[in-house]
């Protein structure tokens, strides 16, 4: 038996990287053309953090491919507390065809990946968000063209899930991924190095800087996310102090290419991480970013469903 996992951005090779975003582009121009879930199936959403985004978009993909969104409450189901992870993921890949996770910890999302049986998709975990990139590239890819080449500037705290799955994700596109942040919030050296790896491989490349002008000047495209990671908010006030300088004004964004873009996953904190002329301006591709979160999560689904046997 043979089982395909979403659990990182290094998942996929560079190869199924591009696949996945020409099945997510093919699902937006075409919603119903792929039922992999008709039936329906079923597929488990189990969310263990705050979900806007996640859980609308999963769930009406999931019905767009013919499932049915099976909403399981983390707390009550005490994943880890009442019940082991193992136990929980024996018990749920026997009555769904995909489980959905978005938790806290990844080595629990991998735990539910060896024990389900069936494919497992990462929601957001504190290390990666891999669902996000895939709609993000998707996002880039319609305004920008090829990936390939393109640079990338990530401001802010790069040590969150985001910065990790940017690095991870964009040299697996080939795109040149810049860094800035403070230091103590970079990623980690590891996830450097694996990111270096995979950028040998297409062409791209992965740095870190300290300086938020000299990561965005002539970037194509320009991201940001919260300074105040869920689970960072006892460390409200130090975290605005430090990343002040990295803040997606008006004139960071304006030493980026003229035609760049801006994303941010949402929320955002207008007048923190992001000023709301960006966020609300004419270079804001965010809007398209969140509704592209559906067509890659379709994708990725379908991707798994084709791919794995039972």
């Amino acid at each position: 038996m043979t089982t395909r996992h979403f659990l990182r951005d290094d998942d996929v090779t560079p190869a199924e990287q591009a696949e996945l975003l020409d099945l997510a582009a093919t699902l937006k121009a075409s919603p119903w053309s792929r039922r992999p879930l008709a039936g329906p199936k079923s597929v488990a959403m189990i969310f263990d953090k705050p979900t806007l985004r996640t859980q609308v978009s999963f769930g009406a993909g999931i019905a767009e491919l013919g499932g049915n969104p099976m909403l399981v409450e983390g707390k009550l189901a005490g994943i880890g507390v009442r019940e082991s992870v193992e136990d929980v993921a024996r018990v749920l890949g026997r009555q769904v065809s995909v489980v959905v996770w978005r938790t806290f910890f990844q080595a629990d999302l991998d735990t539910m990946a060896a024990h389900a049986g069936v494919p497992v998709v990462n929601a957001l975990t504190d290390d990666f968000h891999p669902c996000q990139l895939v709609a993000d590239l998707l996002t880039v890819r319609e305004h920008k063209g090829d990936l390939a080449g393109l640079t990338v500037a990530f401001v802010g705290d790069g040590a969150c899930n985001m910065g990790n799955s940017w690095l991870l994700a964009g040299a697996t596109a080939g795109m040149h991924v810049r860094i800035a942040a403070p230091s103590g919030y970079q990623p980690s050296e590891a996830m450097y190095a694996r990111a270096a790896e995979i950028a040998a491989t297409t062409g791209g490349s992965a740095t870190a800087f300290d300086d938020a002008e000299k990561a965005v000047a002539g970037a194509d495209v320009v991201v940001t996310d919260t300074w105040i990671s869920m689970g960072k908010e006892a460390e409200e006030a130090d975290r605005t102090t430090v990343f002040a300088p990295y803040s997606l004004t008006t004139e960071l964004m304006a030493l980026a290419e003229p035609d760049a873009v801006a994303l941010h996953c949402l929320p955002a904190y207008r007048g923190k991480e992001i000023a709301a002329e960006v966020l609300d301006g004419p270079q804001s591709v965010v809007w398209d970013e969140a509704e592209n979160r559906r067509h890659a999560q379709k994708a990725v689904m379908t991707f798994l469903l084709e791919r794995s046997s039972r």
